[in-house]
């Protein structure tokens, strides 16, 4: 069996692209939580629970409608969306003006709300959601098994995530969004509903997330607690990167994936650390992140 660097091929292939999935996952949460906090100012601990929330949106839809994995895609971010639409009119929007620890206790208050509502109703145990047929099987590369459903995942986590940073950083809407971070009062002078736009954001970033959560289903069960630990790592993704930095979150995301991919074979031990460890190296040298802008 062909080895490199000591390691057999298949071994070291398999796990750059257990990697390169987490990663995908890592860039798409990280994205939406980068647009939220660039554009509304809020750390979003809620992100982790709405990306549970739209895996289990997409199971509900299958178990009791009959809706399958190709509509929930569509029709589970939308309902998350709506959902994080409502919790930004009622309650988010009464605290942009205030310090971000208040953004931050709400939305860490609704996540245990959120996830213990789905933990009363279905337990903590995860709940199999199985892929379409025409993603099942895979592909023998010859130096590897590559799995249909986790190369769609890959592809589609890149899609969105190119699609994103094209609207944010190529468009009309874009330059609007961006405008208003610098300065809200003159995109409203401009007779830019500034308000309505930033309700929109922080639907579109939760529904994100919640499409990450529909990707997710087939690969990990569908639990409530599923958002848990990955928050975590998400959170110091963005740090890494560059608060409120879309690019910088993308590429940190699919990075620290394979990173972590790449750790599990030489040095398995170290694999659930490696991220806090960069996270710490890089605030040390970079503290506004890798892409991150200083703020004034």
């Amino acid at each position: 069996m062909q080895e490199i660097l000591g390691v057999p091929a298949p071994l070291l292939f398999g796990q750059l692209l257990i990697g390169l999935i987490n990663g995908s996952f890592y860039a798409l949460l990280s994205l939406g939580l980068a647009v939220i906090f660039g554009v509304l100012n809020v750390i979003n601990f809620a992100h982790g629970a709405l990306y549970m929330m739209g895996a289990f949106v997409a199971w509900l839809l299958l178990h009791h409608l009959g809706i399958g994995y190709w509509p929930s895609l569509l029709v589970a971010p939308l309902i998350v969306g709506v959902f994080g639409i409502v919790i930004e009119r009622t309650m988010l929007s009464r605290l942009y003006d205030l310090d971000h620890l208040y953004g931050l206790l709400l939305t860490f208050g609704l996540a245990l709300i959120i996830e213990g509502t789905f933990i009363n109703f279905y337990g903590v145990s995860g709940q199999p959601y199985a892929p379409p047929e025409i993603l099942t099987g895979g592909h023998n590369l010859g130096f590897m098994f590559l799995p249909t459903y986790r190369a769609w995942v890959i592809v589609a986590s890149l899609i969105v995530c190119i699609g994103t940073w094209l609207l944010v950083e190529r468009t009309r809407l874009g330059a609007y969004l961006r405008a208003a971070v610098e300065n809200r009062e003159l995109v409203r002078a401009f007779g830019i509903n500034v308000p309505l736009m930033m309700t929109l954001t922080y639907g579109f970033a939760v529904a994100l997330a919640a499409f990450a959560g529909v990707l997710a289903a087939p690969v990990y069960t569908v639990s409530p607690i599923m958002g848990q630990h990955l928050i975590i790592v998400v959170f110091a993704i963005v740090v890494i990167g560059g608060l409120g930095s879309i690019l910088g979150s993308i590429l940190t995301g699919l990075g620290i994936g394979i990173v972590e991919g790449l750790t599990k074979t030489f040095y398995p031990e170290a694999s659930s650390t490696v991220v806090f460890v960069i996270m710490a190296i890089v605030l040390i040298l970079r503290p506004n992140g890798l892409f991150g802008r200083p703020r004034e």
